[in-house]
């Protein structure tokens, strides 16, 4: 669509769903996106209609196995009815696949104009939001029938069936939890393989200290301790199945290390600090975590960077403008993970209020991007200083009860994703949360 003169301004979830009409074939995947063009509609309609054809669509039973379908559901503010062109569409209002990712493309409170089209197309008259209601809502999300995923590899993730367990596995000298334990690339690989025993679905490699004050290295010396090491657990049985995610801020790092395996970049800057990063993630089609910090890990505590007047508001509204930026590099909502940055240009008592206010960033979001309020969350406290300062525990490896507290406190508020350093623990904690929040969900 670029290459045609269409500038994707804004993109919704990707939903896989049962297929419609001809229901002898695989499940779909329905996603929308938002554009500006100055084709007209029925020039438009001939550009999509060769993408099909070039991505091999050339025809068959209506409604039947295709490799791609694109319609366009709106034209602006217009209504066009000819023999080969109708909008907006008009099945729109009887097909929940449409209407979900339809829904992504609003906010709360921004677009009006658009919203308020886009109400007076509908077919209730309380507008776009009564029509989806009155199909079932956000309700009909998860089920077997519709589900939110993110493609990774050669596979569709389920995020939201369960809560994801995230090991972390420091190459560095000095991180302030593990910091030289796992330098050899025989010593790296056992914990590893010691973290998917235990139940890890994702580890996260990290060979750049990204604590309090902590020098930064170069790409090439970042390269160096991560490759071999990446290397070896790729071809590791164990590994099968597993997400490998490398944590780096440096465009070049993640090149190289997703061309050796890795299926994710979990990035603490959310590209504040390698201009390229954006450009290469949207190159290289992989999931991104986008974290909030101020700063750099050298200046990211300096009081400056420690002034909000309301934190939770102001991290949504920081993380939503470096999230909004890499949508329009090109990196769609469907890959995109966000991290509050739990210890990262915070406070014990600010960490303590994010823990406690997941539901109140999302919703902050959500004012802007329904889409981008529902990507996954991550949430990284593990042995972190504020939960030794609360606990009276100076010593990192003393901070794991802690730790599994702080998970269960983040998982019922709505994380999805929990990084940490003791994988067993924090397991067990995660499938009791999951067990009741899906209790919740049966009573109702």
């Amino acid at each position: 669509m670029k290459r045609c003169g269409i500038q994707i301004t804004r993109h919704a979830c990707l939903y896989e769903t049962e297929p419609a009409y001809v229901t002898d074939q695989p499940r779909f995947l329905n996603s929308a996106v938002r554009g500006i063009t100055k084709l007209g509609p029925h020039e438009l309609l001939r550009v999509l209609k060769k993408i099909e054809a070039d991505m091999g669509r050339t025809g068959g039973i209506r409604y039947g196995p295709r490799p791609i379908d694109l319609d366009i559901l709106f034209y602006g503010k217009f209504k066009i009815y000819s023999e080969i062109l109708t909008v907006p569409h008009e099945r729109i209002w009887e097909r929940p696949f449409v209407m979900a990712p339809l829904m992504d493309l609003l906010g709360t409170e921004i677009d009006n104009d658009t919203v308020a089209c886009w109400h007076s197309f509908a077919k209730h008259s309380d507008g776009l939001f009564e029509s989806w209601k009155n199909l079932g809502g956000e309700s009909l999300v998860g089920k077997d029938g519709m589900k939110r995923v993110l493609p990774v590899g050669n596979r569709l993730w389920d995020w939201s069936r369960r809560t994801s367990v995230m090991g972390i596995l420091n190459l560095t000298p000095d991180s302030f939890s593990d910091g030289g334990k796992y330098l050899s690339v025989e010593a790296a690989v056992s914990q590893v393989r010691l973290m998917l025993s235990q139940g890890a679905d994702i580890i996260d490699f990290g060979a750049q200290s990204t604590r309090p004050m902590a020098p930064r290295i170069s790409p090439d010396e970042e390269l160096e301790r991560l490759i071999p090491v990446l290397e070896v657990v790729k071809q590791m049985p164990e590994a099968e199945g597993k997400l490998l995610s490398v944590d780096t801020f440096y465009s070049k790092v993640a090149v190289e290390a997703v061309s050796k395996g890795a299926d994710l970049v979990n990035d603490v800057s959310g590209g504040q600090l390698d201009p390229s990063m954006h450009n290469i993630i949207a190159s290289l089609k992989v999931p991104y975590i986008i974290m909030h910090m101020r700063g750099d890990p050298s200046t990211m505590q300096n009081s400056e960077n420690l002034q909000y007047s309301d934190v939770c508001k102001e991290v949504a509204s920081e993380l939503y403008t470096r999230v909004r930026n890499a949508e329009l590099t090109g990196i769609p909502a469907w890959r995109i993970i966000i991290d509050p940055g739990i210890g990262f240009s915070k406070t014990t008592e600010q960490n303590l209020d994010i823990l406690m206010g997941l539901p109140i960033i999302q919703a902050e979001i959500a004012r802007r991007s329904f889409a981008l309020s529902r990507v996954p969350v991550l949430v990284g406290p593990s042995r972190k200083r504020f939960l030794g300062q609360v606990c009276g525990h100076s010593a990192a490896a003393e901070r794991d009860p802690a730790t599994v507290a702080s998970v269960t406190s983040a998982i019922l508020g709505g994380a999805n994703i929990v990084r940490v350093h003791n994988v067993k623990d924090n397991l067990d904690a995660a499938k009791l949360c999951d067990a009741m929040l899906e209790r919740r969900r049966l009573i109702g």
